[in-house]
């Protein structure tokens, strides 16, 4: 009886005190929203009141304070993806589940959803004990929760070889300037300190003390959106990111993996109308710390999308703003363009907030490399004619160009948030997108560079054609399926062409003609042209291009992107070899699948690419060289200068060997190989692999003597190392690597016999050694070429990261 008594005592005792927990709390701060939580000062704990278990939820993650290095990628800003979640009671615990959404059932019978639902693992992402039940509300110690390394930092530092570092929970503190709770999304936030070891010169170049980097990481909470958002079907030649998921409901008769587009939310109020505002217009908002006159040019940037809105019968549906100074750009109530600080330039990119569930668009977040714009001023000064030969602010032309070069980031990057992916076969079709990533179109009128149609304004075409798709209104009465593959079927009739990312990167990608970074329907012809820009620009490079009292160590570092100014038109050239061309085709609607890039074709973009492998195109003028001494104290190379095998000074040779390079490793790509090898088995007139390395031994191995002769040295060791790597690569298939070995005996033997200098004999016993054990043999470097991209844009967008 007395154990009984006692029992029952305990019991009492400790439901009184789990009641009376917050109330004996002194001091709090409240706050009230979407999720009520209270703040406790004296202890930095945050404890947050759960008023309904079982109900979903969106859950994101971000950075609010970042790094500031492009190259480790923890940006201020940046998106760490979003979850639904539910709290669910197990015993004196709340767990913070999050469903698999991957595998559904969508269905009228629960026994089936359950069923579906049992089938697939979930994942529990925190637990929480129960501190108070208050009402209908339990109370949890939130701070745990906020006190972790929820977007991965340690592990980011770590894959990008700075260091192993842990938080350190001492040096951590609650943020609470941007701790809030509003109707539907409540925010919190937290400074987390990682102690470690740094290893990378990347961290230790941004951090005043890399053993404790400090960084504030974001978390919300967000209401989902009501149910009255259609999704719209995914087509592959759409121009749309999508969202993809297993529904076991289907048919066996019908797909059963489900595929939507990613958009915003957007309808009419008068849909009766042709023309009418929106019932809620999408609204961007831009960062308030952005600078004039880049805050400008952002701005009407953006707002070229109205256009594409317009076109579809919307009256000032998409706007741009500036963001009110007391708002967060985390708060996922604003559609943000952010201006983000780096130690260097780098990417921008496009990321969305997203609902899983249907692919509905709550948040678009851009942001844009605050550093990207002296990159393009910096192109602009290397290509202009003695722009500081009479005075130093005759700068104008060159801020035009950058300015222009922003107005397209800022619409490329808002297109991202807005659910539209890359088109990189635009610039063939009257650059018909800012979804391209365009080079600046130089000219030459009467031989002098000009800047005047460098970059495009306005939306393009084929954007109008993506806006239609993603956001067009359709009545009733019409099938909207049928509705929008004639819209596509329209455009591509009319000649547009969509091909994104991974079918037109320079090593792997195929297509002749998508892209990046090139200009002109004709690759070939546009190389050509830009030649001869570069010739002309290098011919009246000279001290007048910096101004007065600067080190001609900057003038050095401003003719690295004037040197290798046609590499990315060489990359969309070389594609034509081993090239082909198809469409993301569907059954019944594209006359063009797959073909073969025509064999004189090919063989016209090889004798175009080979010119930039000729002596004449590499050599460096010998009166450009008495302009780059050996660089000046505080004015060190950096990642972004030419190399130099010469010590502290210039190095003409090598520069010229790291351009030879870049060419020949397109040219003797592995897969580009391969095709060349596949294809002329199928057609015996088509380019072979024999013959595009037969017509670069001819170019490369031509005589040359004194400075030149070097040069054509440098080239021969490039053509070399890229011959033999080919060899030895896994990829290259067993009929290429036979037609390599067939090149390189002949090719010692030649050397061995009919030159007798020193480095043909060099060359011909190296090739010798490989010969014998090419396991062994370790085939010589060559320095890479200086970080190009992004000559004004590289992005990311979520679906990329």
């Amino acid at each position: 009886m007395k154990n009984k008594y006692l029992l029952l005592l305990s019991l009492l005792c400790s439901l009184s005190s789990f009641s009376q927990f917050l109330d004996k709390k002194t001091n709090l701060t409240s706050y009230e929203g979407f999720f009520n939580f209270h703040y406790d000062e004296s202890e930095d704990k945050i404890y947050l009141e759960v008023a309904e278990l079982n109900t979903e939820f969106l859950y994101v993650n971000a950075l609010s304070q970042g790094v500031g290095s492009n190259d480790i990628g923890l940006d201020r800003g940046q998106l760490g993806g979003e979850r639904v979640v539910y709290f669910m009671k197990a015993g004196n615990k709340l767990l913070l589940v999050e469903p698999n959404l991957k595998f559904r059932a969508n269905s009228e019978n629960e026994l089936e959803r359950r069923s579906v639902n049992e089938a697939f693992a979930k994942s529990v992402l925190f637990g929480f004990e129960i501190k108070q039940k208050k009402g209908d509300h339990y109370v949890i110690d939130f701070t745990p929760f906020l006190l972790r390394d929820a977007h991965g930092v340690a592990q980011r530092l770590k894959s990008s070889g700075q260091g192993s570092y842990k938080l350190d929970v001492g040096k951590s503190a609650l943020a609470m300037n941007r701790t809030k709770s509003f109707p539907e999304n409540s925010e919190f936030e937290a400074m987390l300190t990682f102690e470690g070891e740094p290893t990378g010169n990347y961290i230790r170049s941004v951090s005043p003390n890399p053993n404790l980097v400090t960084v504030v990481q974001h978390h919300s909470f967000i209401k989902l959106p009501d149910l009255q958002y259609t999704p719209r079907v995914f087509d592959p030649r759409s121009g749309s990111f999508s969202i993809s998921y297993m529904d076991y409901a289907t048919p066996v008769t019908e797909p059963i993996t489900k595929q939507f587009i990613t958009r915003h939310r957007l309808k009419k109020k008068h849909p009766e109308l042709e023309k009418s505002e929106a019932v809620e217009p999408i609204v961007y908002y831009l960062d308030n710390g952005t600078p004039e006159p880049i805050r400008s040019a952002l701005v009407e940037g953006a707002l070229w999308w109205n256009q594409a809105f317009e076109a579809i019968g919307y009256i000032n549906a998409f706007q741009v703003k500036i963001l009110p100074d007391d708002a967060d750009p985390l708060d996922v109530r604003y559609n943000v363009i952010q201006w983000v600080h780096r130690s260097t330039r780098g990417w921008s990119y496009g990321a969305s907030v997203r609902d899983p569930r249907t692919g509905e668009i709550l948040k678009g977040h851009v942001s844009l490399g605050s550093l990207r714009i002296r990159q393009d001023f910096m192109i602009a000064q290397a290509l202009a004619e003695k722009p500081f030969a009479l005075r130093d602010d005759n700068h104008q032309e060159q801020l035009d160009l950058a300015l222009a070069r922003i107005r397209q980031l800022s619409a490329h990057e808002v297109g991202h948030t807005l659910g539209f992916a890359h088109n990189f076969a635009a610039s063939t079709v009257n650059n018909s997108s800012v979804m391209d990533y365009p080079h600046p179109k130089i000219g030459l009128d009467n031989n002098r560079i000009t800047f005047q149609n460098a970059y495009d304004t306005g939306i393009g075409s084929w954007d109008k054609v993506t806006v239609a798709y993603a956001y067009q209104d359709f009545s009733n009465k019409k099938d909207e399926k049928e509705a929008l593959i004639q819209l596509l079927d329209d455009a591509f009739s009319k000649g547009h062409r969509f091909i994104s990312d991974s079918d037109a990167r320079a090593q792997g990608g195929a297509h002749a003609y998508a892209h990046l970074w090139d200009n002109g329907k004709n690759p070939v012809d546009e190389l050509e042209r830009v030649l001869n820009v570069r010739e002309k620009a290098i011919s009246t490079f000279s001290k007048d291009n910096i101004r007065t009292s600067e080190p001609f160590s900057v003038l050095e570092d401003m003719f690295v992107p004037l040197y290798f100014f046609h590499r990315y038109q060489t990359e969309a050239a070389v594609k034509w070899i081993g090239g082909v061309d198809y469409n993301y085709a569907i059954k019944g609607k594209d006359p063009l699948v797959h073909s073969v890039l025509d064999p004189e074709m090919q063989r016209q973009a090889l004798k175009t690419v080979v010119k930039t492998l000729e002596v004449n195109t590499l050599l460096i003028p010998e009166d450009k060289l008495a302009m780059f001494p050996p660089r000046a104290y505080g004015y060190g190379r950096t990642r972004e200068s030419f190399k130099s095998n010469n010590g502290v000074t210039f190095d003409p040779i090598n520069a010229a060997q790291t351009a030879a390079d870049f060419t020949l490793s397109l040219v003797l790509h592995p897969e580009r190989a391969n095709r060349l090898v596949q294809q002329q088995s199928i057609d015996s007139k088509q380019l072979g692999l024999s013959e595009v390395i037969k017509t670069l031994v001819k170019v490369i191995f031509e005589k040359q003597k004194g400075y030149a002769g070097e040069v054509q040295k440098s080239i021969q060791t490039a053509f070399f190392k890229n011959m033999l790597t080919l060899a030895k690569d896994k990829r290259t298939s067993p009929s290429a690597r036979a037609e390599v070995y067939v090149v390189l005996v002949n090719l010692a033997d030649d050397l061995a016999l009919e030159h007798k200098d020193a480095f043909s004999l060099y060359v011909s016993k190296e090739i010798k050694q490989f010969l014998e054990k090419p396991l062994e043999y370790s085939v010589p470097s060559i320095p890479s070429i200086p970080d190009g991209a992004p000559i004004g844009m590289e992005c990311m967008t979520t679906d990329e990261f």
